[in-house]
């Protein structure tokens, strides 16, 4: 066998490989996917050798090739890598290596764009969970002979992936329907999602995921995307009939940037957000699985018990009177409350959402003392305390707009219409910049503050910053890295201050805002129905202990509709826990329910918040089987959920997901939320002796036969706990 005469770069980690032939003058990827093993030089050469692709009619002379710099110069017809012009020149990037640098765990290629005057950095990095995340830095060398600055329209990261991804899964959704699911074939077509909100969004494709047609939560090979970043996004799923070299297409993603946003002056630089890319053959569980080992091992990860919250908003919303809210403060203490956070409401002028955004000072009026009573009462019942705050709006109605209308990030023509009574404040703006910095800092150290709600409640339209020659310039991606340097600066001046990204809901999840918060609000929704399916769906990506999930009250807020309190607290336990109720208008009954609840949650969130989620393949979509399994398999938690009616009069055995076939396990019902009302006359029988006591299973019943489950009435649920009774292997 013929040797390869180019190095051959593999980083394996976690029965991942990512395999790039470091050839001049582009490297090309060879492989992206399942662990091909510790090659030999002949084995790299024979990978090398199966990528040559073959030539086709109508095409170049030459096979295309799929490098790591996909361009029209290498007969890629799809999105390229690159796109940008100087003064109208320099259109077509052709890129040379310059270099390369290999390490146990990434990649670093040195390229040269030597028409356009430009260096690039592509930065590969496989982590230990076997995500990889790939960055560019494209900078323009000092003294480059071409003063004119070179215009980036955009930088996308591109990965192949086989002909057999057929199938895609991604995500679209609105207000307190976030992260909803929509499926179908990957057509020879781009499927492609700009968002231009300048935030994610409540549609936010969230987890772009393409896989073998079928392929479910426990089974099929899939290959999935996320863009770490919190401004405006470009991902895609393509397929050329021609192909992708020997790939059978592509996924990639990027920042979306405004025309004239990026203009690369000789000295100046740009770095692309981070995209990750997962791998699994074994579903979307093992894809979920990757991406929460990679956020769980992170050094800023929340690594103390997540505190039982209860948020003020639901309970009493604009009204702060502060008797009121101490009453609230004692009850939450009693019912085993741990950190209590004040909503919107607090500061100067608000008595409701059409005034005081941008005046982050407490409201003498309604708090004559200061937040310091309610501060103090909180932190001598043992709990923290929390507080909302919306940095990057103002209302027009505030001190803060009528002193700095040129803070406010809109066109120099003319203001464009509000959305929820309020516009965006120019944190790019030095002085803003400091203004909120100094604020925020302010009442941390005032009150003691543990946790900041950062709220973000509407889209960046227009947005656009007047510059000293009243000129207007575009704004997202200043604005977003002026959001996080916020965010930086503020943690760094106070350490052990936690803050939760919250943006009309779920509207900022991602792994960019992530990097610097410690759990995102899923959805202003609370409503149980709803949250099943939310909470299911962000879990795709992030695990329990970052997803904020409250108990409402009996009527949902948003919807309207009743629940029973056993479907809403089970369906709050899945994440980082609190409550969203009055607690002073509930009875003593229901207040016991609650005590009893939020011992359980303390009980059980070292499972919850560092095991494994998985999911149930179920043919009724009426139905929930999800849970979390110790990482040796000794311990679950499961949810047994249905959210309406449907055709099947009981669903037969369904296995437990997740538990090792060759250990033995008992199970037992946990009452501590209540029971469910069921649509049968009798449960089964091992259903009626696991609410008495622990029942005796072997895995391979629970597993492989698997058990019948009860058939509940609609917006009924039910907690199985399994444990082993033998030590782990």
């Amino acid at each position: 066998m013929t040797r390869s005469t180019t190095r051959i770069a593999h980083l394996r980690a976690a029965g991942v490989s990512f395999v790039v032939e470091l050839r001049t003058p582009v490297p090309r990827v060879l492989h992206w996917g399942e662990d091909l093993g510790e090659l030999t030089d002949d084995g790299l050469a024979a990978l090398a050798l199966s990528a040559d692709a073959a030539s086709l009619h109508c095409a170049l002379d030459e096979p295309r090739q799929f490098t790591v710099w996909p361009t029209q110069a290498d007969g890629w017809s799809g999105t390229p890598a690159q796109e940008g012009h100087r003064a109208g020149t320099a259109t077509a990037p052709r890129v040379t290596m310059t270099g390369a640098e290999e390490s146990p765990d990434a990649l670093v290629i040195a390229l040269r764009d030597t028409d356009a005057g430009l260096d690039l950095t592509l930065t590969y990095r496989l982590d230990p969970s076997g995500v990889l995340a790939v960055r560019t830095r494209m900078s323009c060398p000092a003294g480059a002979p071409d003063p004119a600055p070179y215009d980036l329209a955009s930088i996308t990261a591109l990965l192949p992936v086989p002909n057999r991804a057929q199938e895609i899964l991604d995500f679209t959704g609105k207000w307190c329907r976030e992260r909803s699911p929509q499926r179908g074939r990957l057509a020879f077509a781009g499927h492609v999602r700009e968002v231009r909100r300048g935030r994610p969004g409540l549609d936010a494709p969230h987890l772009l995921t393409v896989g073998v047609p079928g392929f479910g939560f426990r089974t099929g090979e899939v290959w999935a995307l996320h863009v770490g970043w919190s401004g405006n996004q470009r991902w895609l799923a393509e397929r050329l009939p021609e192909g992708a070299g020997v790939h059978g297409g592509v996924l990639g993603g990027g920042e979306l940037l405004t025309p004239g946003e990026i203009r690369l002056a000789p000295g100046d630089s740009y770095t692309s957000p981070e995209c990750y890319f997962g791998w699994s053959a074994e579903g979307l569980d093992g894809l979920a699985g990757r991406f929460h080992t990679m956020l769980r091992s992170r050094t800023g990860h929340p690594s103390s018990p997540r505190p039982l919250t209860l948020n003020t908003w639901e309970a009493v919303y604009f009204d702060h009177r502060p008797e009121r809210l101490l009453a609230l403060a004692d009850d939450a203490a009693a019912v085993g409350v741990e950190r209590l956070v004040l909503d919107d409401g607090w500061f100067l002028g608000r008595r409701d959402d059409t005034a005081g955004l941008g005046d982050w000072t407490v409201d003498p009026q309604m708090w004559p003392d200061g937040l310091t009573p309610l501060a103090e009462r909180v932190h001598a019942h043992g709990m923290q305390f929390g507080l909302w705050v919306e940095p990057e709006m103002v209302n027009l109605r505030s001190r803060l707009a009528r002193e700095h209308p040129d803070w406010i990030l809109g066109p120099s023509a003319g203001l464009g219409p509000s959305s929820r009574h309020q516009y965006v404040l120019n944190v790019a703006h030095e002085e803003a910049f400091a203004y909120l910095l100094e604020s925020l800092d302010g009442l941390v150290a005032e009150y003691g503050i543990d946790y900041l709600k950062w709220d973000h409640n509407r889209e960046l339209h227009e947005a656009v910053h007047r510059d000293a020659h009243g000129g207007d310039r575009p704004g997202v991606h200043a604005q977003t890295r002026a959001l996080y340097r916020l965010m930086d600066t503020l943690r760094s001046r106070r350490p052990g201050l936690e803050i939760e990204s919250c943006s009309s809901g779920g509207g900022r999840v991602d792994l960019g805002v992530l990097a610097r918060t410690d759990r995102v609000w899923a959805s202003d929704c609370n409503d149980p129905v709803e949250r099943q399916a939310i909470q299911r769906w962000t879990g795709q990506l992030l695990p329990p202990e970052l997803i904020g999930a409250h108990v409402g009250g009996p009527r949902s807020h948003t919807t309207g509709r009743v629940a029973d309190d056993s479907f809403r607290l089970i369906t709050a336990l899945f994440g980082h826990a609190g409550i969203e109720d009055d607690l002073t208008a509930r009875t003593p009954a229901e207040r016991e329910a609650l005590t009893r609840w939020a011992a359980l949650y303390k009980e059980v969130r070292g499972l919850l918040h560092g095991g494994r989620v998985v999911r149930g393949d179920l043919a009724d979509d009426a139905t929930y089987l999800h849970g979390v399994v110790a990482p040796d398999a000794g311990a679950a938690l499961y949810c047994w959920a249905r959210t309406e009616t449907s055709v099947p009069a009981q669903s037969g055995r369904v296995p437990l997901p997740g538990l090792a076939p060759g250990r033995s396990y008992r199970v037992r019902i946990r009452t501590e939320a209540g029971l469910p009302s069921m649509h049968q006359v009798v449960a089964p029988a091992w259903y009626r002796a696991a609410v008495e006591d622990w029942v005796p299973m072997p895995g391979t019943v629970l597993t492989g036969a698997g058990l019948p489950m009860p058939t509940l009435n609609p917006g009924q649920a039910l907690l199985i706990e399994a444990a082993a009774t033998d030590p782990a292997h």
